[in-house]
């Protein structure tokens, strides 16, 4: 089993920044995919931001230039800079991991962005 836990979420004003991170334990080896997925209160869950182990780094369109996804495969870590946050960019921030075949999330952290 793999076990997933955020941490770094909280509140901020508009225009301010966060950093979330996120370690993987437990049967983390050969871990594929590390990424972010959020939620907005009534929306569905949405796509942030995954880096790929081959080293291929997706963002989704609302998030391009302001937040940065970087991870250390030595420690099965992701994080993930969100600047220039807006409050639209509010809700719960979950980390997931692709290994073998299987995704695997993490219980998530709420970030608020007040205006």
């Amino acid at each position: 089993q793999v076990q997933l836990v955020e941490s770094g979420g909280g509140l901020v004003q508009a225009g301010g920044s966060l950093r979330l991170s996120c370690a993987a334990s437990g049967s983390s080896s050969s871990i594929n995919v590390m990424g972010w997925y959020r939620q907005a209160p009534g929306k569905q869950r949405e796509l942030v931001a995954v880096h790929t182990n081959g080293g291929n780094i997706n963002y989704a369109d609302p998030v391009k230039g302001r937040f940065t996804i970087s991870r250390d495969n030595s420690k099965n870590t992701v994080s993930l800079q969100m600047n220039s946050l807006k409050p639209e960019d509010t809700g719960v921030y979950y980390c997931t991991i692709v290994r073998v075949g299987m995704q695997y999330w993490g219980k998530g952290t709420l970030v608020t962005v007040s205006s």
